[in-house]
């Protein structure tokens, strides 16, 4: 059970309230949504747009809801680890709902379920999207649809903890549950300031992003909404055809840099900003990520040199920043690589389910868990030759628990089974076999395009309905690390269970009713 904090003041006001913990998370939440939303407004209004009121109309709709949602309920005593997972879930189910009220009243899709895709797909750093064209939609719309991203990055509960002063004690759970990575570590001793440094680390990096890009020639707003995406590792933009739009190879390899920055550890950042300057140095999990990045970059660059017969030159360009661009699960894109030959797509797809380093705002399985795999695949070999030796799991010179270990493995069947299953059910509701693997292992890494008629030239536009609405839940599981998806639905499912059994009970007792009733009338 974990405990929470409360202070004096809150304390007298507490009986009054309803204790509920995913209430009062998705309640601030809201809170936030509908800032990003009036800023969304005031944007539309610079750009003297027609959407302005529909914007400021669905910021005062979301906060209104975000603080009912926050006075009626206060933190309880204890929780559960379930309960956790559950309040972490329903933050980003109720945020992304939020989030898809502007587009709603903006009128900016046919059905309100391609609005919350869009929202979902933001809030998850999926960059999926289902809006076309791109370029028609208001400028209000377009900024608030990548703020969604920018807000998703180091996620939502994040920085819930990093405002709300009395999360401190257990807090960490809600990090934990949250964090898109194997563990969360703690920069400090209070969690709300672990949190609070997280944030400053992805304020800093967001402005110093939308200096450089304005700097090598981006407008302020297109500077701005790439910033947004390019911190949060998403890839929406507000053009159909993405980077290719500015085709500039100095903003392609600013972005690269970008890219990769965002897809490392936040951990490492903040020790190299408080003085460590050898973090990044000594990090074995960096030096392995740089290391995919530049050997996947070679792959890709020969194989496109030699397949396509391209100039060497456009072969290294294209092969650096697709690489870039799927190991750190941002989706942006630049040429159509479905074109591209089976080997280098193969390749790409690889990087697509194994995302960039822990702690980061990069999707994926994470590397570390791949690495880790393979020194279990090869540990596995060893002991077919040497069964009664000892072989424990080592990792830049550290030896792996057990435990650890297993729940790696574990970690790892369940994500890859969830894809094969979300294949074969993408294929059963009338998706191509490649729009079905690459679509199920896109969203599962929040990748953002996918393989076939669903790459990164076109949109999800080519999903049904019903496929939308699975690769939503996909989405919102693969940047949750699953589990709270699942303790959702498991709870879901016993309370359906319960009210089943519920149900059965009553219609036995009435039908023992009639048939004593119909004998004493008979």
């Amino acid at each position: 059970m974990t405990t929470y904090a409360h202070d004096s003041g809150a304390f007298a006001t507490r009986s009054r309230r309803i204790p509920n913990l995913a209430a009062h998370i998705g309640g601030a939440a809201l809170l936030f949504v509908a800032a990003g939303i009036l800023l969304s407004a005031v944007v539309e209004a610079g750009a003297g747009g027609d959407e302005t009121l529909s914007l400021l109309l669905a910021a005062g709709i979301v906060a209104a809801v975000g603080a009912l949602l926050w006075r009626t309920t206060t933190l309880p005593d204890k929780t559960s680890a379930g309960g956790t997972f559950i309040a972490v879930g329903a933050t980003w189910i109720v945020a992304a709902i939020g989030g898809a009220v502007p587009f709603v009243l903006a009128g900016s899709f046919e059905t309100i379920d391609g609005a919350l895709f869009e929202s979902v797909s933001g809030f998850t750093g999926t960059g999926s999207t289902v809006l076309d064209p791109i370029e028609d939609a208001p400028r209000g719309v377009l900024f608030w649809r990548s703020m969604t991203q920018w807000y998703g990055g180091t996620g939502m509960v994040v920085l819930a903890v990093a405002i709300l002063p009395f999360l401190g004690i257990g807090g960490m759970d809600l990090l934990r549950a949250e964090a898109p990575g194997p563990s969360a570590d703690r920069l400090a001793p209070r969690v709300s300031e672990t949190a609070k440094r997280l944030w400053f680390v992805y304020g800093a990096f967001t402005i110093i992003s939308m200096a450089i890009l304005f700097a090598v020639g981006m407008s302020p707003f297109d500077a701005v909404t790439h910033a947004f995406t390019v911190v949060s590792t998403g890839g929406l933009s507000p053009y159909n055809n993405s980077v290719a739009a500015f085709d500039s190879v100095l903003i392609e390899v600013v972005l690269i840099v970008l890219m990769l920055y965002g897809a490392t550890n936040f951990t490492l950042h903040y020790r190299f900003l408080t003085g460590d300057r050898g973090a990044y140095r000594h990090s074995t999990m960096f030096r392995y990520y740089l290391q995919v990045f530049v050997a996947f970059t070679i792959m890709i660059t020969v194989l496109h040199w030699l397949q396509e017969e391209v100039p060497f030159a456009t072969a290294l360009r294209d092969g650096a920043f697709n690489v870039a661009t799927l190991i750190t699960s941002t989706g942006f894109g630049t040429v159509d690589y479905v074109q591209w030959g089976a080997a280098s797509q193969l390749l790409l797809l690889a990087l697509m389910i194994s995302g960039g380093m822990a702690g980061s705002t990069a999707g994926g399985l994470k590397l570390i868990r791949v690495r880790v795999l393979f020194r279990f695949a090869r540990r596995e070999i060893t002991r077919v030759r040497h069964p009664r030796g000892a072989l424990p799991l080592r990792l830049g010179g550290d030896v792996i628990p057990e435990r650890t270990v297993d729940r790696v493995v574990g970690y790892a069947l369940l994500y890859i089974f969830i894809i094969l299953v979300g294949t074969v059910a993408l294929a059963a509701m009338g998706s191509g076999l490649p729009e079905s693997v690459g679509g199920a292992a896109s969203v599962m890494g929040n990748m953002g395009p996918g393989l076939g008629d669903a790459g990164p030239a076109s949109n999800f536009l080519v999903f049904s309905r019903p496929a939308r609405a699975l690769l939503m839940v996909m989405m919102l599981a693969g940047r949750l690390e699953i589990f709270p998806i699942l303790v959702i639905f498991s709870r879901l499912s016993g309370r359906s269970r319960r009210v089943r059994s519920q149900a059965r009970t009553v219609a036995r007792h009435q039908s023992d009713s009639w048939r004593t009733r119909l004998r004493r009338t008979g």
